[in-house]
């Protein structure tokens, strides 16, 4: 099956480089629209710092990407944040890190280390969770045609689960998203008929 990465959760930290504090924010979205509200969350919360960067990643194959800088040189701060979460592999998250200005200019380089330090442990808090995104098939079929199935799915590539044994078999078949209609076909060829509603008892998106 194929999949994609995303956070466990919310997560945060905070970190003080040369009297600068850099404070780290995580959440899970699905759109633009709650990354964004997201984003307006940590500005109320922080109006009075210098600045607010954020960055998302969404999208199962990480289509939609989008950082700002902030008013931080180019390059500095949510390109590197962004790069940060894409070299993660991971999607559907949303960050922003607050800078509260100490002082003492750290450098295009320096800048570049902070954001990305603070938003790598505020993932570390976070945690990360891969995520399959495909179908299962349940069956209910004789022990006999269970057996021929078992042996067909590991030809193909598919997976047989949580098979329950009470005269026949009920048992579940899992594989890529979209191959629901190849998984129903391949029993019905091992059965030699096409199953009836008793036999394929459910059907479930996996991701």
């Amino acid at each position: 099956m194929t999949g994609y990465r995303t956070i466990r959760g919310e997560g945060s930290a905070e970190i003080t480089v040369e009297k600068s504090r850099f404070i780290a924010y995580l959440r899970p979205v699905r759109t633009r629209e709650e990354a964004d509200s997201f984003f307006a969350e940590i500005r109320r919360r922080h109006h009075d710092a210098r600045h607010n960067v954020p960055c998302f990643v969404i999208g199962d194959a990480m289509q939609e990407k989008w950082s700002s800088e902030d008013g931080e040189p180019q390059g500095t701060a949510g390109a590197p944040m962004l790069q940060l979460l894409s070299g993660e592999g991971v999607t559907f998250a949303a960050a922003m890190v607050t800078r509260y200005f100490g002082g003492i200019k750290l450098g295009t380089g320096g800048l570049a280390r902070a954001y990305t330090a603070a938003l790598k442990a505020a993932l570390d808090d976070a945690g990360t969770v891969d995520i399959s995104i495909g179908v299962s098939v349940r069956f209910r079929m004789d022990y006999a045609a269970f057996e021929k199935m078992k042996a067909a799915c590991a030809r193909w590539g598919y997976g047989v689960e949580d098979a329950e044994y009470s005269g026949d078999v009920e048992f579940s078949v899992t594989g890529p998203a979209g191959s629901e209609e190849a998984i129903r076909t391949a029993a019905s060829n091992v059965a030699g008929k096409e199953l009836t509603p008793l036999e394929v008892l459910e059907t479930e998106v996996l991701g």
